[in-house]
């Protein structure tokens, strides 16, 4: 079967950045035979900025104010196997462009989704930041769920001589053949800590208090995240069971606490007015 990869490409123009996917491309078609490899620029899709008004948050994703691309981009995400994002270094960050979409995806970090997915970040720079630009976008794709693998900041500064290109070639051979373990081994790995901790204080805050009017509380209760002990079925040792568990305990007496503590008739979970355009909000 197919293996499907979808890159967001966040520059504003076919320079060095897109010179690297291609290699990237190269080197993947020659570790995985049957490949469909799409490269989406970002500025040919009409993604508006986030207005802030909550309720992609509160009451689902569907309900945007915005009627563009955006749900068409979601779409490649939902469908892909693997993913990739890939941004020149701009002012120590990616690029405006893709964060105006990753802004707009701020529900995932609320219900995450993407388990079964691999993720890659690849960073062009001219001196130094690729490095933590790749730490970020790593840390945003944890957080959704994906099965990260480790990416890459590049040096692209021009004028190059051939042994930099060679060691761009090179660096680009290493990632795809991490990319392409990732893709053809399909076992989930046991959580961190840190994303084990995420789980536990999420799930018990949305149980210790329930909601059925937020779309947070109804997706971890549909799947059956209440009494699971991690998004996906994993075996954890004794030590991160005890961790969890300790957690769970944490977590709910905090939820109820300061629930007791809000006016009365206030829901669980409070967010700010939503948008509207007369009043500015």
């Amino acid at each position: 079967m197919a293996k499907k990869v979808v890159v967001f490409l966040g520059s504003p123009r076919k320079g060095e950045t897109f010179s690297a996917l291609k290699v990237f491309e190269s080197k993947l078609r020659e570790r995985v035979k049957d490949l469909e490899f799409e490269i989406v620029h970002l500025r040919a899709f009409r993604v508006e900025s986030c207005r802030g008004c909550f309720l992609c948050l509160t009451k689902g994703e569907e309900l945007c104010p915005h009627k563009d691309d955006f749900t068409s981009l979601v779409r490649k995400m939902n469908e892909a196997d693997g993913v990739v994002f890939a941004t020149p270094n701009y002012s120590l960050q990616v690029t405006g462009t893709l964060k105006i979409f990753l802004d707009r995806c701020a529900h995932i970090f609320h219900r995450p989704r993407y388990f079964d997915k691999v993720f890659m970040a690849i960073v062009t720079q001219g001196v130094i930041g690729a490095g933590d630009i790749v730490k970020y976008l790593e840390t945003v794709a944890r957080y959704w769920g994906f099965r990260v693998v480790k990416g890459v900041g590049l040096t692209t500064l021009t004028p190059r001589t051939a042994a930099e290109d060679l060691r761009i070639e090179k660096r680009l051979a290493s990632v795809a053949d991490r990319f392409h373990r990732a893709l053809t081994h399909s076992a989930q790995r046991k959580p961190s800590w840190f994303m084990l901790a995420i789980f536990r204080l999420s799930r018990s805050s949305h149980a210790a208090v329930p909601n059925e009017e937020s779309c947070d509380y109804r997706y971890f209760r549909d799947r059956g995240w209440f009494e699971s002990e991690y998004y996906y079925p994993v075996r954890l040792n004794v030590f991160r069971r005890w961790f969890g568990a300790a957690l769970d305990r944490f977590a709910t007496k905090q939820a109820i606490k300061r629930h007791a503590a809000l006016p009365r008739g206030t829901p669980p979970l409070h967010f700010p007015p939503q948008f509207d355009d007369e009043r500015g909000l």
